[in-house]
């Protein structure tokens, strides 16, 4: 399997550089995703345990930089590096910033149907 923004779904069109395009492979989503500087994604997880996303990540960050608020402490990553977001996170992005990222399904659906109620309550705001 292969997939390109061109060929995978537009799953997530928040506006101008914040879009997601999907595909579900193996029972994990795999999305391209862009989000501009100064996305702050902490409002779009409000009513999960504890206001932060509750699906693990595996991804690689191919531009830019954001940073990972835990409950406990912070991570930044940048442009070449690879990653995993254990749940009970909530990123920041203070670049616009460009992802490669794979999560399981049933928990990114989870998550995912909470985002949508509040985005669709009140759009995130990005600068």
């Amino acid at each position: 399997m292969r997939g390109s923004r061109k060929d995978m779904r537009l799953a997530e069109d928040y506006g101008e550089e914040f879009r997601s395009h999907q595909a579900e492979w193996g029972g994990m989503v795999v999305e391209l995703s862009t989000f501009p500087a100064g996305t702050d994604a902490t409002p779009i997880f409000k009513g999960l345990p504890d206001d932060l996303c509750q699906a693990p990540h595996w991804g690689y960050v191919l531009k830019g930089r954001f940073r990972v608020r835990y409950k406990d402490r912070e991570e930044v990553l940048k442009a070449g590096d690879a990653y995993y977001l254990e749940p009970g996170h909530v990123p920041i992005y203070d670049e616009a910033t460009e992802v490669v990222e794979f999560s399981p399904k049933e928990p990114y659906d989870r998550t995912i149907e909470v985002v949508a109620r509040n985005m669709a309550a009140e759009p995130i705001k990005t600068p």
